[in-house]
Formats: C-alpha cells, structure tokens, sequence
C-alpha cells in the first residue's frame, strides 16, 4: 500500500438515496486526501448496479462493521438509525456527519458520548443559507431567530404531524400554513423535512427559542426557507430556494454540501467557519 493510500481519510456513508449516491461519486471521482472505504444499505441488491459503475466499488458491510475501516462516517438513512451509525464512530474518538439533524434532538447522549471520547458531530451546512453568520452573532446575544419554510404539498406528504393531525394535504389549492411552533416540535412532527430547521436552531438560538412556520404551497416546485435574525451584533435575513433531489423531501443542495465539506478536510484554503 502507498503512503498516500495509508494517510488517506476513509469515509463510509450510510444510505444510497440521492445523496448518499452523490457524494460516493464524488468521493470516486477523486476528493483530494480522502477514499470511500464503504458503505452500507439496507438492501444490498438494489445497489449493486450503482457500485459496479464506480471506478473502485467500495465493501458493502452492516453498519456496525464501518467504524472498523473508516475515519468519517456520513449518515444519510432514515433518523431512527442515527444511534446506531452515530456511536461507534464518536466512541472511537472518529467523525460522523449527520444529515438527519433534528434526530440528536432526542438523541443527547450522542454529544456527550462524543465529547467524552474526542468524536465529533458534524451538521452540514446542507440547504440553507448562512449558517456562518448565524454562528458568529451565537457568540454575542440573539434576541430572535425566525424561520419560514414553504415547501410543495408533496415534500410533506407522510409527515407524522400530517398523518396526526388527518391533514389532507392532497386536497391543498392555495398556500396554507399547517405548522407553527418551535424547531424542536417541528424536529418531531417533521423529521425528514425540517432538518434545515434544527440545524439552524443548533447553530443560534437553540431549539426551543428557534420560532418555525410550515406552509404548504401547491404552486411551488422548490423548498423555500426564509430567516431572520436579530441579535446584538446584526440583524439580517436570509432567503434561499432549493431545487428538490429525487426524493422531494431533500433538495440537491445537501448532497453538495456535504461535498463542500469534505473537500476542506485537507484544503490548502479553507473559507467560512
């Protein structure tokens, strides 16, 4: 094996969906300092097509086998797996990139399982805007953080605060809002939708004073995030328009995101906190 081979970051990722497809190509493709070690699905078969087309298919291994063979681990599955992708790696001092943000919510012992072993949490910039600015003004005082979200009437389809609360959103014609409470509340009744959310309200305020409005808009084909800020540094606002991925719950700017990331691992210049 070469040095370069042997100093290299292994990254395993979690999931084949649009993203998790994404950035295994890239990862393929080439990511200076960085090589795929593995990945893990749950139906192996599906994906079988999709890897034999990579310049070097990566190990397909159950989850619990990855942090054996990789440094970062990138989770782009369902939240209720987020535990068991999350803990071996932090408990091994190692990194794990987190797409599903709103699951750490209720998932706590994760952080401190990270701090106490040296891991880490990464929550990707991933579909909104400014996360940057929102960090820097976290270091004086916030006085409000204000987000809403409008989002075609199929992104929200299968929601658990739709199905709760017998929303037909099918029947939808006009805008209409259907939530508003907190990123914490949202987290919950929206975990494959406001992602966005909880990653704004980890990065400012917090959850519980991150303030979210969900509207519902048959007209729009892009998810739509508008925030506002106001603290003792700045006040700003911010708005951005993400075009949906294959899967309308996500928009391709996420799998970019966690790109972008990887590419400043070992970046001779590395822009934005």
């Amino acid at each position: 094996m070469s040095t370069e081979a042997k100093s290299a970051t292994r990254v395993a990722i979690v999931g084949l969906g649009p993203i998790g497809r994404k950035v295994a190509e890239a990862l393929d493709r080439g990511i200076d300092g960085l090589v795929l070690a593995a990945v893990a699905v749950q139906n192996p078969e599906k994906h079988q097509a999709f890897l034999s087309g990579l310049g070097k298919a990566p190990p397909v291994l159950p989850i619990a086998g990855l942090a054996d063979v990789a440094d970062i681990v990138i989770e782009c599955a369902p939240a209720a797996l987020l535990p068991e992708i999350v803990k071996p790696f932090v408990s091994k001092g190692k990194t794990a990139i987190v797409l599903s943000a709103g699951a750490l919510l209720f998932n706590d012992d994760l952080i401190a399982l990270a701090k106490a072993n040296g891991g880490q949490i990464v929550v990707p910039t991933g579909a909104l805007i400014g996360l940057d600015a929102v960090t820097a003004a976290a270091e004086g005082k916030i006085n409000t953080v204000r987000m809403v979200t409008r989002k075609p009437v199929k992104g929200l389809a299968g929601a658990p605060y739709i199905v709760e609360n017998k929303i037909d959103i099918d029947s939808i014609t006009e805008p209409m809002k259907i939530f508003a409470g907190t990123a914490r509340e949202a987290a919950k009744g929206f975990p494959a939708n406001l992602n966005v959310a909880v990653a704004l309200s980890l990065a400012g305020a917090g959850p519980d004073a991150t303030t979210l409005e969900i509207w519902a808009d048959p007209s729009l084909t892009r998810n739509v995030h508008r925030v506002e800020v106001d603290s003792d540094s700045a006040r700003f606002s911010m708005q951005i328009e993400n075009i949906p991925s294959e899967n309308p719950k996500t928009g391709r700017i996420t799998a970019l995101s966690v790109i972008a990331y990887l590419r400043k691992q070992r970046a001779a210049l590395r822009v934005g906190t």
